[in-house]
């Protein structure tokens, strides 16, 4: 089905300043990488870790409408290739955006947090589709690129529009969210995230708080009333001006307050109370993470006027993304099945102990385990190998079997841990993959979790790749 268009050439001409070249040009969508560009994308050069202008040749022959550029010359090595020339293509995408979301009417809600953004924003996406046409944030794009991209990607049409916004700064969250202006502002939780950057978790929450500034008037504020930081979140958004803060959690003053929770291995049903009114629904992710975040969720929809009861039904069918949550069935070759948790695309000391509080919950076979495989939580500071000790606490509460680790933080934990859950321990995520090869049985339960930079994902390709069939099943 073709796709609609999204900006033309003068459109996007008086948008950014820019000088046109060549003839006209209608595009349906916005890229900044080749690699996923689409026939009739505008492509933006970006000049962030690598050069945007140098895949010019590359974004014509995959049939790009288009370039947004601020260096001529590059153009050389085009055929004809029609272009906006202007000073800075940041500013150029950034303007882009601005525009996207000044022309449509959508009802639009910005998520941040430590930990649970990108899940929510998910959970969220899947919520409001049924009431509406809904626009969101692609995978994490929620960066000072991310952001832009995504609202200059957003149709005129949208009713809802869903963004997330990270930071590992101050100072970041900021701008993001006067170009967004949402109507609704999540904050899921504060937790001691990006600590190498922050004298404090009280600085995280600050620069958290940054988002109520571009909060539109009369919008509303979703705040976790069990975060220790709550009471601080809740006076920086009085004092921005917000006029409306909704609270959710498991406190009896909780707007939407977590009544119980069920979980089982293919998800969790929740019973809530929705400001006096019970209600139960299915949730397709296991983890009480899942059920805390679906409540902040509920306090969306509400506040965007869209349909409450058909946003729950389809929690049911919701499914963590990859990387974050998603389990496969592995038939081994040696005989039985485990079952593979991935989590791999990142961690912190929240987001772990979430982890490993589901890995607890998921049923093993009859001489199964249940295996963590974990690397380095990064980004944390002088306080990093401490939070990697604390993990020993965690795992022999939850009485997790056995334990793999990597990276010079987790150390610590190889020191302090119960020497009969040590499974293995290495420097890098690369010296496991025998060691974990040759110790996964029948009914077993592995995950595995780590900050991207410990590489953890081919721990999850290596176990994967024991299926018998050569292929994983997504584990239902």
């Amino acid at each position: 089905m073709p796709r609609a268009a999204l900006w033309t050439q003068e459109s996007a001409s008086r948008e950014t300043g820019a000088v046109s070249i060549g003839e006209p040009w209608v595009a349906s969508g916005v890229s900044i990488d080749t690699r996923t560009l689409e026939r009739g994308d505008l492509f933006v050069a970006l000049k962030d870790q690598r050069d945007g202008h140098q895949f010019l040749k590359q974004a014509e022959n995959a049939g790009a409408a288009a370039a947004l550029i601020s260096d001529r010359d590059a153009l050389v090595e085009t055929k004809a290739l029609p272009s906006l020339v202007c000073a800075d293509t940041q500013k150029g995408l950034e303007a882009l955006g601005r525009v996207a979301r000044a022309r449509t009417n959508a009802r639009v809600i910005a998520v941040t947090g430590s930990v649970g953004k990108t899940g929510t924003k998910e959970m969220l996406r899947r919520a409001l589709a049924p009431s509406g046409l809904t626009h969101c944030s692609e995978k994490s794009y929620n960066n000072l690129w991310g952001v832009p991209l995504s609202l200059a990607r957003m149709p005129v049409e949208t009713e809802f529009g869903i963004f997330e916004i990270g930071m590992n700064h101050s100072e970041e969250v900021r701008p993001l969210s006067h170009l967004v202006a949402p109507d609704v502002a999540i904050i899921t939780t504060v937790a001691p995230v990006h600590l190498e950057f922050f004298e404090s978790v009280e600085e995280i929450a600050d620069a958290k708080a940054e988002i109520f500034e571009g909060l539109k008037p009369g919008g509303t504020a979703i705040l976790n009333i069990d975060n220790p930081y709550y009471e601080r979140l809740k006076s920086i958004a009085l004092a921005d001006g917000v006029e409306r803060i909704v609270t959710f959690g498991t406190a009896q003053t909780a707007d939407i307050r977590l009544l119980k929770i069920e979980m089982n291995d293919n998800g969790s049903r929740a019973e809530v109370d929705v400001q006096g009114t019970r209600m139960s629904y299915e949730i397709g992710c296991p983890g009480k993470h899942w059920a805390v975040n679906s409540l902040a969720v509920i306090a969306a929809v509400e506040a965007v006027g869209a349909d409450l009861p058909s946003a729950l039904i389809s929690l049911r069918d919701m499914a963590p993304p990859k990387g974050r949550g998603q389990k496969h069935v592995v038939r081994l070759s040696k005989g039985g099945e485990i079952k593979v948790v991935d989590e791999s695309y990142n961690a912190n000391p929240a987001s772990m102990k979430a982890a490993l509080e589901t890995l607890a919950t998921i049923s093993v076979g009859a001489d199964g385990k249940r295996i963590a495989v974990i690397g380095d939580m990064r980004e944390l500071g002088e306080k990093s190998d401490q939070l990697h000790q604390d993990l020993s606490c965690i795992i022999e509460e939850l009485e997790i079997d056995q334990v793999f680790c990597c990276g010079p933080h987790m150390v610590r934990l190889k020191e302090t841990i119960d020497p009969k859950r040590l499974g293995g321990y290495a420097e890098a995520s690369s010296e496991l993959i025998e060691p974990l090869r040759a110790v996964v049985s029948d009914g077993d339960v592995v995950m595995v979790k780590g900050s991207l930079g410990t590489n953890m994902a081919p721990l999850v390709s290596t176990l994967l790749e024991l299926d018998r069939e050569k292929l994983s099943k997504e584990y239902q």
